[in-house]
């Protein structure tokens, strides 16, 4: 047997008596979580804290990357890194029980700092899960590692007492143990597989049973009709052409760009919305049912991620139901900056304790920021923000949007940084007038003839005044648009392109009703979002 075989075959059972201790503490944590809430769970807690402490510009790589499956890749990578520290941790176990067993316990003290270090935090309780789950996983460590050190035979002796191409026995990763040992070992490790496996289980089938108490509260959610309903849009307001983004966006095809690993299940019955701060002469608290009883408006409004790059598709229209947030803040003796109000940022925070900043005086410059409770005709969804969320429109989402929220604060630039310009993000964020080619799509091979050519501008709070598009450099061609809605909505535009054969680059650029024309100076999303030129290259056959 070559050494690096044998090296293999004398590590593989402590690694995995390890393996087993770390699937123990992640099982016994999802079951202890319950006891809490299942934000406090180590792999969400480590999961959320490193979300906070990564830089804006590797989130942004990972949300470019990814997309919404960048939650997914940091759980995979949490749980990867966990089974490789506790393989490590197992390999030297059968020989330093006590002192491998202890380091077991490095999974409490991360899990519980990052679950009590979070934003949402609710204070101390947040550890326990953490901590009893590697309390169990050493226990778990300590006994399979004796099951391994139990053994009459060591491995050095084993070698220099026979020739292992004479013993069978060596040639397997239990060569070394006695078979009363492997016996031990192996239903040591299969009882506490299945009662870990039963744990998470449980644990599992319990948070579900909260998020479903959550579903049916959004159920049993119906929605009044507004006072002021969205204005009818004009025919012609969605060219419906093959491969282009439909006026409204459905749910399903919504953008979600947020930092909750967990999406917050709230149950209305016991939501809050409470409103405080500088400027505010009368503080106000109000639940769900007095938001419905308020007047409430319908408005179609087309939100972007500071995150979309150019020609991205982070990016929707929706038909949203809420009460205007400028109302309440009125309601709360609000005054914004330019009538000699103190305040001029509004921080939302969120359930999960994000916090966001907006500018007071655009919440109350008469356009239509709502305190958002339904969408597309329905309550909000949960991943939404279900059962109210904040927005803004002419604002990138991460200054204006707040989902789940439950806070108002009244403060000033000067005095909060609120969590991504903590993170490098600018404080005030306007949406760039900016445009997209849907179709043809990139790389795509055409037939030579007149090829459609669309796709959607926005502008929001400013309207779109025209969309031009040219091929190889050439000189811009004026689209047709598609009818105008609302103002704080995205326009479609298409373009009858006589395409010849060859390989072609089609660009476009939007210029918006105030006279601006979108530059082709190329920047980055980060700190106030992606500006250039959406470009998309075809060949003609």
């Amino acid at each position: 047997m070559t050494s690096r075989r044998k090296t293999f075959l004398h590590a593989a059972p402590g690694a995995l008596s390890g393996l087993v201790a770390g699937y123990a503490a992640l099982g016994v944590a999802e079951l202890a979580a319950v006891a809490v809430r299942p934000e406090a769970g180590p792999v969400t807690a480590v999961g959320g804290a490193a979300i906070d402490r990564t830089p804006a510009a590797v989130k942004d790589w990972a949300i470019r990357n990814f997309g919404t499956n960048d939650k997914l890749i940091l759980e995979l990578g949490i749980l990867t890194a966990l089974a490789l520290f506790a393989m490590a941790l197992g390999v030297p176990a059968p020989r330093f029980r006590r002192t491998a067993s202890a380091g077991v316990l490095v999974f409490g003290v991360v899990g519980a700092l990052a679950a009590t270090g979070r934003p949402d935090s609710t204070g101390v309780l947040d550890a326990l899960p953490s901590v009893v789950g590697a309390l169990v996983a050493a226990a778990v460590l300590f006994l399979l590692a004796g099951c391994l050190a139990g053994s009459g035979r060591s491995p050095q002796a084993s070698d220099s007492a026979s020739d292992p191409a004479s013993d069978p026995a060596s040639d397997s990763v239990f060569g070394s143990f006695s078979a009363v040992d492997r016996r031990r070992f192996v239903l040591g490790v299969a009882g506490v597989a299945a009662a870990s496996t039963g744990a998470g289980y449980l644990g599992g089938r319990l948070n579900a049973a909260d998020a479903a108490q959550a579903a049916e509260s959004r159920a049993t959610v119906k929605l009044p009709a507004p006072a002021s309903a969205a204005p009818a849009l004009p025919r012609g307001v969605d060219l419906k052409l093959p491969g282009l983004s439909p006026f409204t966006t459905p749910h399903r095809d919504f953008y979600r760009v947020d930092t909750a690993l967990t999406v917050p299940r709230v149950d209305v019955g016991t939501w809050k919305l409470r409103i405080h701060g500088m400027g505010v002469r009368r503080p106000l608290a109000v639940d769900f049912q007095d938001l419905l009883h308020r007047r409430l408006v319908e408005r179609d409004i087309t939100m972007t991620c500071v995150s979309n790059e150019v020609g991205g598709s982070y990016v929707g229209t929706a038909r949203w139901l809420g009460v205007r947030l400028a109302g309440l803040l009125e309601e709360a003796g609000v005054r914004p900056p330019s009538k000699g109000g103190p305040a001029d940022q509004l921080v939302a925070r969120s359930v999960d304790g994000m916090t966001l900043g907006t500018p007071v005086e655009t919440v109350m410059d008469g356009r239509d920021a709502l305190l958002a409770v339904g969408m597309n005709g329905e309550p909000l969804p949960f991943e939404h923000g279900f059962p109210v969320r904040m927005l803004v429109p002419g604002l990138f989402g991460y200054v204006s949007a707040c989902k789940w929220i439950q806070d108002i604060e009244l403060t000033t630039f000067d005095v909060y940084d609120p969590y991504w310009v903590r993170r490098d993000w600018a404080a005030k964020a306007p949406v760039k007038t900016a445009s997209r080619i849907d179709t043809p799509k990139p790389f795509a091979h055409v037939e030579a003839g007149t090829v459609a050519v669309a796709g959607v501008a926005w502008a929001q709070h400013k309207g779109i005044d025209r969309v031009e598009v040219r091929v190889d450099g050439g000189p811009w061609q004026r689209t047709e648009l598609a009818a105008e809605g609302p103002v704080d909505t995205w326009r479609q535009w298409s373009w009858g392109w006589r395409a010849r054969s060859g390989t072609h680059t089609l660009e476009v650029r939007a210029t918006d009703r105030t006279g601006y024309t979108q530059t082709d100076k190329r920047a980055r999303t980060l700190p106030d979002g992606a500006s250039g030129w959406h470009s998309v290259v075809v060949t003609v056959t």
